[in-house]
């Protein structure tokens, strides 16, 4: 069914191009197109040019997690022998790729599988993946090549221990986009696409161009953005950002949001309801994303500012590769602690946040691990109070609402008193 773009909000225009991504994934094959599985943050543009269709992991099983079906793949994961520790969205869709696997290997469809309430995508032909964010990215996917027997691109993004990225680290880069290149030749069986690759990377500055002209509202006082829809339209950057869809639903969304600060709609309803500020540091609880949206709404405290969103600010100079390379390896995961501290530093700031919230998120580690020394940086210059709570972006047992709402009692009485002092 088609959709009136003009006429559609934004939230409805989410709903369609995601449904809408997933039908085109799953018609590939009877199209003449190949599928691929892809890491959130690798580079969108070189399977776009090659009419690729690409399936992002990370995000279908964050879909999975906040649809509440996560259960039924990381119990397939356990009984496969996964340990708990292991990063939940690997876990998750390690799960959800043995229920295919076996529909596949014996034409029966699994009751799991049948009544899940994730969205139906297809097994890949080949998986590409980069180590920007974290190395589980590695070992996920060459597991997944191994399980399917397919081909795995691995991009490697040297660490920048320095910043401004270093010359040679942007000159490695663009070897190993040189390397993805001749590879997807190879797999596709044609020759790379320059023109179109050219035409996605120009669409990809659209689209974040709107992904960071929504985010923009958040730093307003009072804010008509919930910091928590920023979750909800990330999937856009995350799954479709060299494609026209991305700038669509992203541009309805800033200008719904343009006209709700005109008119004196802010997240909260009247601007006296905003009574506090808080930067989320860390992903989302998607099995208990309503959980935590309204325990922070019960003690007034909207969510302004958060450096996981902002992982996706992609802006390069399309037709130049060493500007890609750099934009692609300076995701502040994969930067030093100083410069990683100073953009944290950053959005709370320019979020004008009062106090910070640390998911110690059980799966991902590289993050959580570095959460406390982040928030003593920014207390020691900024002030602001912080409290953690125990999660996981994906795995329901490791969260207890209780525990996180006495957490955000804690946060709001010491915003409350440092402000009155």
């Amino acid at each position: 069914m088609e959709i009136n773009i003009n006429e559609a909000s934004a939230k409805e225009l989410l709903a369609y191009y995601q449904e809408k991504l997933d039908e085109e994934a799953r018609n590939a094959h009877s199209e003449g197109r190949l599928v691929c599985w892809s890491a959130a943050l690798c580079p969108s543009e070189f399977c776009e040019a090659m009419d690729v269709s690409m399936v992002y992991p990370e995000t279908h099983s964050a879909g999975c997690g906040a649809r509440r079906s996560s259960m039924d793949c990381l119990e397939i994961a356990d009984q496969k022998g996964y340990n708990i520790d292991i990063c939940s969205y690997a876990r998750t869709n390690i799960g959800y790729m043995e229920m295919l696997k076996q529909e596949a290997l014996t034409g029966v469809t699994s009751e799991k599988l049948a009544n899940s309430k994730a969205a139906r995508v297809p097994l890949p032909d080949f998986v590409l993946t980069c180590n920007n964010i974290c190395n589980t990215l590695l070992k996920w996917y060459e597991n997944l090549a191994r399980e399917l027997d397919i081909p795995c691109i691995i991009i490697d993004a040297p660490f920048n221990h320095t910043m401004p990225v270093p010359r040679h680290n942007k000159e490695y880069m663009v070897g190993q986009f040189q390397s993805v290149i001749a590879k997807l030749e190879k797999i596709c069986g044609r020759q790379f696409d320059y023109d179109k690759f050219l035409a996605a990377q120009v669409q990809t500055q659209r689209s974040i161009y709107q992904w960071n002209r929504v985010a923009s509202y958040a730093f307003r006082k009072p804010s008509p953005l919930n910091g928590f829809d920023l979750f909800n339209y990330m999937a856009m950057p995350v799954t479709c950002r060299s494609k026209k869809y991305s700038e669509i639903v992203l541009k309805k969304f800033a200008d719904e949001l343009e006209e709700n600060d005109k008119n004196g709609k802010y997240a909260f309803g009247a601007a006296e309801n905003e009574k506090n500020r808080v930067t989320w540091e860390g992903i989302a609880v998607w099995p208990y994303l309503g959980t935590t949206f309204k325990g922070l709404k019960n003690e007034g405290a909207l969510m302004t500012g958060s450096a996981y969103p902002g992982m996706w600010d992609f802006e390069y100079i399309p037709g130049d590769m060493m500007s890609m390379a750099e934009t692609y390896s300076k995701v502040y995961l994969n930067c030093g602690a100083p410069h990683r501290y100073e953009e944290f530093y950053k959005v709370v700031d320019n979020s004008k946040s009062d106090g910070i919230i640390l998911h110690t998120n059980r799966s991902c580690k590289i993050m959580a691990f570095l959460n406390g020394e982040g928030a003593e940086f920014i207390n020691t210059k900024k002030k602001a109070p912080f409290v953690s709570f125990d999660g996981d972006q994906t795995d329901p047992r490791v969260f207890a609402p209780a525990q996180f709402e006495t957490r955000m009692q804690a946060l709001s009485e010491m915003m409350n008193s440092q402000k009155n002092q």
